[in-house]
């Protein structure tokens, strides 16, 4: 259950010509993919939310500290992807330092990340063009709009559509998804340096005061939907204040949410010891800086006790009297959601095929396209999925999982740039993260806060989870893995 892989080993199954990807990513094409995923409804919705309930204009420090939790997990992803350049993200990582089966509970908890990521995302890209569709009296039929717009049966028909149009282009191939997404993002974050841009001349000192507003318990209840830190502990959280910034933290980091996925597609870097660590923390730079500069603007154009909820940038602007801003940014919106959807099935196609090369999923989802490249079995199979529970399911309630997922797969890849630092410290490294093994005991401390301050249903759910992938690995994936029938 603990053999691990050797990292020479992981690289030579990615020279086996039915089951390696073409190497064609630039470390350009890597920031963009981290831009193209992590810029996404946090930004256009996230930040007036926080603002308005939970830290008032302090929201920007809330974006830093959450941006110094994501940076202390991509400084440890850095040194991994470029010295395991390999598909699979945490999943490899974890099979090279921490043994097979915790390898198979970060893959499996991976799959469930991305696969309701991406149906979540891909309902809520559908509202944004629906909105955009009514703005011009188009209206689509309830009955194909999803079960969060109609009564009784819905489907939504968008949501799914755009899900397989995105599997299409996966399989034709990866420089194809670079192009695609490189458009996107520049139209995206376009429509975001607009906005700072236009704010700043409606901005009013007087907005930004108190700029830590006094604190305020939160009313959690105890009950299921409470922080888990508040019942082992009694810790209350608070709104406002200094503790409030932290709260806040803990909820913006999930617009932080996507780099991790840059990760996934090492193996298809030309260079990846030079390229990777300056795709993962180039990413992350620029889009912290964004949400700091966005949420700034957008407490400076209108007092954060004032702001809307569903469409704070979008309202910020309509309250100051200029609603094209509004429809730009709603069309920002739409467009960029686009990009979040596809790379979030890219990371799961990926971490699926790195495991079925393994062989602890089944193997014919390892064959490469011989044409294109790439995983197109696992790609067609996951893409056709999510697109039915995206047409069919209103999650919102699940996706406070992607978020437990992605911290939880923090806290392996630290732990796992520890155990390989120890037990193969002559391993050669391309980066290497500083100060270990203080920055990765930090990175996880912080990352173990932020799981804390879910709530207990979502660790419940989480929990029955990951008992269902210990039950799959035992019945097939131990019996069935390259490592256990190579003897090893």
């Amino acid at each position: 259950m603990f053999r691990t892989k050797s990292v020479e080993q992981s690289i030579r199954d990615t020279e086996e010509p039915e089951h390696g990807l073409r190497k064609s990513l630039s470390a350009l094409d890597l920031t963009v993919f981290g831009v193209g995923v992590i810029i996404g409804t946090g930004i256009f919705v996230l930040t007036g939310q926080v603002a308005k309930e939970t830290a008032g204009p302090a929201t920007a420090l809330a974006f830093v500290a959450a941006g110094v939790v994501c940076a202390l997990a991509a400084l440890c992803y850095a040194e991994f992807a470029s010295t395991v350049p390999v598909a699979g993200s945490a999943y490899t990582f974890a099979y090279a330092s921490l043994g097979e089966l915790v390898a198979w509970i970060i893959g499996w908890d991976l799959v469930l990340e991305f696969a309701l990521g991406t149906a979540v995302v891909a309902v809520g890209w559908s509202g944004y063009v629906r909105s955009l569709m009514d703005n011009v009296d188009w209206t689509m039929p309830e009955v194909l709009s999803g079960p969060d717009v109609a009564e009784g049966f819905g489907f939504d028909i968008l949501a799914f559509a755009l899900v397989l149009v995105l599997t299409l282009i996966l399989v034709v191939g990866m420089k194809l998804s670079a192009r695609v997404t490189s458009v996107v993002v520049a139209i995206k974050v376009g429509v975001v340096l607009m906005v700072i841009i236009a704010g700043l001349f409606f901005i009013k000192a007087e907005n930004y005061k108190p700029f830590i507003p006094p604190a305020e318990k939160q009313e959690t209840g105890g009950g299921w939907d409470a922080p888990l830190v508040q019942l082992m502990f009694g810790y209350e959280p608070t709104n406002f204040g200094v503790m409030g910034i932290f709260t806040a933290a803990s909820i913006v980091f999930f617009a932080f949410i996507g780099f991790d996925v840059v990760a996934t597609a090492a193996e298809e870097t030309k260079l990846p010891q030079r390229d990777m660590p300056r795709g993962i923390l180039g990413s992350l730079l620029i889009c912290t800086v964004l949400y700091v500069a966005v949420s700034l603007v957008v407490t400076g154009m209108q007092h954060y006790s004032e702001l809307s909820i569903s469409a704070p940038l979008a309202d910020a602007f309509k309250a100051t009297g200029h609603p094209f801003y509004a429809g730009l940014i709603s069309f920002g919106a739409a467009v960029g959601l686009t990009t979040v959807c596809m790379i979030l099935l890219l990371g799961q196609t990926r971490v699926f095929f790195a495991m079925s090369r393994d062989g602890l999923l089944p193997r014919f989802f390892s064959k490469t396209h011989p044409r294109f490249r790439t995983p197109y079995r696992p790609t067609i199979l996951l893409g056709v999925v999510i697109a039915i529970i995206a047409g069919f399911t209103s999650i919102e309630e699940l996706a406070s999982l992607v978020n437990i997922g992605t911290l939880f797969a923090f806290v392996v890849v630290a732990l796992g740039v520890l155990v390989l630092r120890r037990t193969q410290p002559d391993l050669p490294r391309a980066f290497r993260t500083p100060l270990v093994p203080l920055l990765p005991i930090l990175s996880v401390a912080a990352s173990v806060w932020l799981m804390l301050n879910l709530p207990v249903e979502t660790w419940v759910r989480f929990g029955a989870w990951m008992v269902l992938g210990v039950i799959v690995y035992f019945v097939y994936g131990r019996s069935h893995s390259r490592m256990a029938r190579e003897g090893r």
